[in-house]
């Protein structure tokens, strides 16, 4: 079965560019992918470290405004670090302007910050399982928090997020605000109605993101909820994820069955050695991030040394299973991956040094995978 494709974003930043012009690239590469037939561009929140997107909801009405028809959303607003009426007003901001557009994703990793700080300095543990291949699909050891090196800037965010003395609330009562906020059903203290202005009402399709089989993925089958599994983020994880979101779905009007996105990270090339080239960096820039220092600058493959040993042990997972290679041979792999995890939709997130090479990647695989629309970069 040929699926949809869609993207996911960051707005990386190259060494030697700037976040300036990483978002000009965002805009540029959302106008090819409405362009090229891809379904969705979803745009990732991260903050303090070499990507652009910290300011999310703000960047995805830029992009709304610089497209037409594609769908553009959230993958995914971090609750824990804003309020619910804060997401509900932003994204029905949007949506006065660019009715029926926009994905609202959410995500919990602004409550993992007890799970990291559980982790402190404790030795990285060796993973016991062994990397398995399920039809094609690489399926490595899980990553746990302890096997990040320092956890003590992820700690110095979190808190910077938020404002001293807050707490975050509970992750399923705050997905329940936003829908009631969207509904117009939310009562405050005392059972005080309030209607938030814009956003009720609003025309958003509601999301849940995860990366596990634990929390997120039951509330969203619990919901009845859209549901994207991060296989590019956590390979490890992805089998008990999209069993804990089908296991635990029950049908709505909205949605009678279950509708599954999954993610892969993604670099095509005319040629398979090319695609590595250019790929060749990635480990690097998941270092970055599994040091602890946070997401760096993306380094060029030209100029940067290899990985050591004990790095590249810290980031295999996420290397061996990155989709490298010609526009046939990622298919073909992108096609076991939908259909070992049934995914109704696959979303594609790719990271090069050249923001030429990152479109041609992109316009590559829509050509393969025969979206419609499909012309010259």
């Amino acid at each position: 079965m040929t699926v949809p494709l869609s993207i996911l974003d960051l707005s990386p930043v190259s060494a030697g560019s700037t976040p300036q012009q990483a978002l000009r690239n965002t805009i540029d590469l959302a106008q090819h992918a409405e362009a090229w037939g891809y379904r969705r561009f979803w745009l990732a929140e991260h903050h303090f470290v070499r990507v652009a997107s910290s300011a999310t909801t703000t960047l995805i009405g830029l992009v709304a405004a610089a497209t037409k028809t594609i769908r553009v959303g959230s993958a995914a607003v971090q609750l824990g670090q804003h309020t619910s009426a804060s997401v509900v007003e932003a994204f029905g901001t949007i949506d006065a302007l660019y009715p029926g557009r926009l994905d609202l994703g959410l995500g919990r990793s602004a409550h993992r910050l007890a799970q990291f700080r559980a982790a402190g300095t404790k030795p990285v543990p060796i993973p016991q399982r062994p990397t398995e291949v399920r039809d094609g699909v690489v399926i490595p050891p899980p990553f746990s928090p302890g096997q990040v090196l320092d956890t003590s800037r992820l700690a110095a965010t979190f808190e910077a997020l938020q404002l001293p003395g807050a707490q975050s609330l509970d992750y399923t009562e705050q997905v329940g605000q936003i829908r009631d906020l969207l509904a117009g059903t939310y009562r405050g203290s005392d059972g005080v109605p309030l209607h938030a202005v814009p956003g009720e009402g609003a025309d958003v399709e509601l999301w849940l993101f995860g990366s596990s089989g634990g929390e997120s993925a039951q509330l969203a089958g619990r919901l009845g909820l859209p549901f994207a599994a991060n296989y590019h983020v956590s390979p490890g994880t992805i089998l008990e994820t999209v069993a804990a979101y089908r296991d635990s779905f029950h049908p709505t009007d909205h949605h009678p069955h279950p509708y599954l996105v999954v993610s892969a990270d993604v670099v095509v090339a005319e040629d398979e050695s090319k695609a590595k080239h250019l790929a060749s960096t990635y480990g690097h820039w998941v270092y970055s991030i599994r040091s602890g220092a946070g997401a760096a600058d993306y380094l060029d493959p030209d100029t940067a040394p290899p990985l050591t040993d004990q790095q590249e042990r810290l980031v295999r997972d996420r290397t061996t299973t990155q989709f490298v290679g010609t526009p046939a041979s990622v298919a073909a792999r992108l096609r076991s991956l939908q259909q070992l995890t049934g995914a109704d939709e696959l979303v594609i997130t790719s990271v090069t040094y050249d923001h030429e090479d990152r479109l041609n990647s992109h316009r590559l695989l829509a050509q393969e995978w025969g979206l419609q629309h499909v012309r010259a970069a």
